[in-house]
């Protein structure tokens, strides 16, 4: 594990919690689980992310290494938007957070309402 001193800005610990701290990361890291897709589709299949938060999200996530963008020359010109290993390492994560969020959403959403949230 970890102590509070290991949670300096520059810690890798801190890092993770960063790229996971982003609404739209997982949501895009996840949308791209299958495969390769147009950033059309992938706001088709994410809802409610707008073009503008999208291409934000996408470029984040390639400068961090966990997102490629390829493009393609051809009657229209298109790009894809694709998954990286170092990327793929992290739908375990994410999968295992929203089993958490299934399994106590409820719980947090009761709690919620006794704070008058």
């Amino acid at each position: 594990m970890t102590t509070d001193q290991d949670f300096l800005a520059d810690c890798r610990a801190r890092l993770a919690f960063d790229l996971l701290a982003n609404t739209w990361n997982a949501v895009v890291v996840w949308a791209l689980r299958d495969g390769p897709e147009r950033p059309g589709e992938l706001r088709g299949r994410i809802g409610g992310i707008s073009p503008k938060v999208l291409t934000e999200t996408l470029r984040r996530l390639q400068v961090n290494g966990l997102v490629e963008r390829r493009a393609y020359a051809g009657s229209p010109p298109h790009v894809e938007y694709s998954l990286t290993e170092l990327g793929r390492t992290l739908l375990e994560p994410i999968e295992a957070f929203g089993a958490w969020a299934f399994r106590h959403g409820d719980d947090v959403m009761a709690a919620r309402e006794r704070a008058g949230e």
